[in-house]
Formats: structure tokens, C-alpha cells, sequence
């Protein structure tokens, strides 16, 4: 799906906000219905409403919430004021910074941060947040400053920000030639056989459901990009296992989706399904104690652990390493304790 912003249409001063084509496949479906699945943090109202305002084009055709999609059909949502993530705006949010020098720094970001903005997250994210602590960042291709890379909001861990232009060309190009090195660890359902391995199959977006990435191989390879998942066995915890993952490339939830396919989701990874009990026993006492689990780490196990990379200036090797946090260390003591008195 291509997102395009910032195109004003001069027939009637509206701003594109999202445009979308139709997969080849796609079943005759309400307009309402089918960008509910694209568009993240859309209501059906707010979807509703932009039908009636006459904001929502379909091969140029100003279209109503009943109208009914057909494959291929081109779709612009439009609204009289630009993308909000165009509006970036410095906020005073402390960041954790783990390492800082002219050209670059290396922070460590929470979960439940967002690391740009975007549909539905405007604030709060680590680009406010950076545009406070620091002036002239440069921007990247897609018009994001200081950014070289990202991690899902709920994942913990580093994140390398440029500060200058050549720092921007110099460890964006790391990135895309994937000489840069990125290690994390996750807490994944089931026992992996294996105690290392690699994951390989293209990943792009899914079919039916657009919040989700996943896994295409063969014929349908076409459809998602080349990625690679390196992993190794840290511990085994009976119903979970602990692992460490190194990232080839470095595509939107490749852990999370390459982990999905070989059948070890990611322990309370709602988006793709590991926010419920797939391993283990019936019993209640062990339903209580995933649930406890749960509310200790809200969120997918993932952690950006170590980053390495060379220097865009002097050219050395850094290499960094961060600590989990803390949501994460308790509930991976917690399965410790667990596997201890069961197995």
C-alpha cells in the first residue's frame, strides 16, 4: 500500500491524506468496511463522515460509505487540512540517551513509544521528543528528522539518531547494505526445537488484514520484500522459550511475523495472536498465572538489545548493548519459576 502525502487537489483545495489500489484478489466490500482494515486507529463514524463531507475518492469519484469496492479501484482519502504528521512539533519528553558525540547519538527507547508520527499518534512520540533536545536534525528520505531506522512502539530497546547530513547518508547506507548489526531478544510461545536456526521468506503486507505483516513463499513471493531471521536458544522455560534474534534485513515486524510462521508467536504479541494461551495446560491455576503474566508485560516480548555499527566519521566499530526492561525481566523470572515447578 502506498501512502502519499502532502498533494493538494486543486480542484477542490483537499489534501490526500491515503491512497490506496485494490488488490487483484479483493471481494466486492463496503468502503467503510475495507478501510477500517487499512487504516490504522480509523473509526467506522469517522470513515462515515468523511463519505458524507464528500472527501472519499474512488477513481477520481467522489464515493458514499455504502459504495461497494472492486479490485483495482483507486482510492484518496482526502481532507481540507494536511497530514497532522507533516505538523511535527518538539515536546519536552526525557529521553534515555546512551551515547551521544557530534555526529550521532544512541538511545533507549521505551515500550509504548512511538518513534514518528503517524495516523492517530501526533504527540509523544521520539521525534517530538528529539526535536526538543536537539536543533538542525537532518531529515531522512521520508521527511523524518534525525531517523535511521525504527522499532515498533512496543518494543523496548536502541535506536541510532543522526545529527548531520553525512551522518544521515552514512549510516542509512550501513542499513540498506545490512552491514549494521541488530540483536534482540524475544519471549516466544512453545519450544523450539532447534537451538539456532534462520527464518527466510518474504514478508509483506497481509491479504485481509492491512495492520498485519506476514509471510509469502513460492508463486506469491512477489508480494512481500526478501527477509532473514536469524535465531539461537537462550533458555527454555517449558511453555515459552527465550531467544535471541538476529536481523538480515530489517522489514516492519519481521521478529514478530517470521516467529508467527515457524509456529512460535511472540508471548502477548496481541496483533498477531500471542495475547492468548497457546501453549500449555487447561488447568485454571495455569490460566491465572498466564493471565498474571500478561498484565505484568502488556505488550509483545520484544527488546532491541544490541546495536552495531561504523562510525560515519572516524569509521571505528561502536558497538552498544541495553539491559531489558524491567516488565519484560519480571515476567521472564516469572516463567523461571513456573518451568522450575513443573517440569
Amino acid at each position: 500500500m502506498e501512502y502519499s502525502h502532502d498533494h493538494l487537489d486543486s480542484q477542490n483545495d483537499l489534501y490526500e491524506h491515503f491512497s490506496f489500489v485494490v488488490d487483484k484478489g479483493q471481494q466486492p466490500l463496503r468502503i467503510d468496511k475495507y478501510l477500517m482494515n487499512f487504516v490504522e486507529n480509523a473509526t467506522r463514524n469517522k470513515i462515515q463522515a468523511a463519505a458524507k463531507s464528500g472527501h472519499i475518492f474512488v477513481n477520481e469519484v467522489a464515493v458514499k460509505s455504502n459504495y461497494k469496492v472492486k479490485p483495482e479501484d483507486q482510492i484518496r482519502v482526502m481532507f481540507a487540512h494536511p497530514p497532522h504528521e507533516n505538523l511535527l512539533v518538539a515536546e519536552n519528553i526525557p529521553i534515555d540517551v546512551i551515547y551521544e558525540d557530534d555526529a550521532l547519538l544512541v538511545v533507549n527507547k521505551p515500550a509504548g513509544m512511538v518513534v514518528h508520527p503517524g495516523h492517530g499518534n501526533y504527540s509523544g512520540t521520539l521525534i517530538n521528543a528529539l526535536l526538543y533536545h536537539f536543533d538542525n536534525l537532518p531529515n531522512n528520505s521520508s521527511n523524518r528528522p534525525g531517523l535511521v531506522h525504527r522499532i515498533d512502539k512496543d518494543t523496548s530497546g536502541l535506536l541510532v539518531v543522526a545529527k548531520n547530513d553525512h551522518a544521515m547518508a552514512h549510516l542509512s547506507a550501513q542499513f540498506k547494505a545490512k552491514t549494521s548489526e541488530r540483536s534482540y531478544v524475544a519471549l516466544v510461545w512453545g519450544n523450539i526445537e532447534n537451538d539456532t536456526g534462520s527464518i527466510e521468506g518474504n514478508i509483506g503486507r497481509h491479504p485481509k488484514n492491512r495492520l498485519q505483516n506476514s509471510v509469502f513463499l513460492d508463486e506469491d513471493a512477489h508480494k512481500g520484500k526478501p527477509a532473514v531471521t536469524h535465531f539461537e536458544v537462550l533458555e527454555r522455560l517449558g511453555y515459552v522459550t527465550l531467544v535471541g534474534c538476529t536481523l538480515e534485513t530489517g522489514r516492519t515486524h519481521q521478529i514478530r511475523v517470521h516467529m508467527k510462521h515457524i509456529g512460535h508467536t511472540l508471548f502477548n504479541d496481541e496483533r498477531y495472536g500471542g495475547d492468548k494461551i497457546l501453549k500449555g495446560t487447561t488447568f485454571t491455576k495455569y490460566k491465572q498465572f498466564v493471565d498474571n503474566c500478561f498484565k505484568i508485560l502488556p505488550r509483545q516480548a520484544l527488546h532491541a538489545k544490541t546495536l552495531g555499527f561504523v562510525h560515519p566519521t572516524n569509521n571505528e566499530w561502536l558497538s552498544f548493548s541495553c539491559d531489558m526492561p524491567e516488565d519484560m525481566s519480571h515476567c521472564i523470572e516469572k516463567w523461571r519459576g513456573y518451568s522450575k515447578h513443573t517440569h
